[in-house]
């Protein structure tokens, strides 16, 4: 049985993701993104993050210009950020730090914590390839366009809360890296360490 809304955490706080997008990417590690979708309540903990540093990064789309595709990232901390990849996966970030500065968190990667059926109903997939890469997830989330510019701090239709403390889900220690698909960047972006992850979680991408 899905839990119930009132069962679950509050919404994290604006205040929570407006601030450095590094520590927001690392403390998103281990919280519930919770989706109300076709009349099912969803949640999955959040296994791994990229994190994308404003108009100065070279791997932020914030980085060329101000456009109706980022118009998101430049407005209030705790919006959702979506848009489309190879024409065919939506992808979810969630904005952070102070207005006008376009930066955001990108979700890489989910393990199903409640109502994991759901889920499989809404994306045919075997094991963990369910949601471990950041197209699967929206699309086992129901995740699209209809959700760019969303508040999630408002607990309803998508936020991201605080993990429930019995979920029995381990986080353990985090690991970071370089990010995913950015080959484009400079060298410096290119290489910084800003993809974080819950070391040895299953569920984490493949891409290393």
């Amino acid at each position: 049985m899905p839990i119930a809304p009132a069962h679950y955490p509050a919404p994290l706080e604006r205040a929570f993701y407006n601030r450095d997008t590094l520590e927001v990417a690392r403390d998103m590690l281990g919280c519930w993104l919770v989706r109300e979708h076709n009349g099912e309540q969803i949640a999955a903990r959040i296994v791994e993050t990229e994190a994308y540093c404003g108009a100065e990064d070279s791997a932020c789309h914030a980085h060329r210009r101000r456009s109706p595709r980022t118009e998101a990232m430049f407005g209030p901390a705790g919006h959702a950020y979506v848009y489309l990849v190879y024409g065919m996966h939506w992808l979810l970030n969630v904005v952070t730090e102070p207005e006008d500065s376009p930066c955001a968190v990108l979700i890489r990667a989910v393990e199903p914590t409640v109502n994991e059926a759901a889920m499989r109903a809404t994306r045919q997939a075997t094991g963990k390839q369910l949601s471990n890469g950041p197209g699967k997830l929206t699309r086992a989330l129901g995740i699209d366009k209809a959700l760019y510019g969303h508040d999630m701090t408002q607990g309803n239709r998508l936020w991201i809360s605080q993990s429930v403390q019995d979920d029995g889900l381990a986080t353990g220690p985090i690991a970071t890296g370089p990010r995913v698909g950015i080959d484009y960047a400079k060298p410096e972006h290119r290489d910084a360490p800003w993809r974080l992850w819950l070391k040895d979680n299953p569920w984490v991408s493949k891409s290393r």
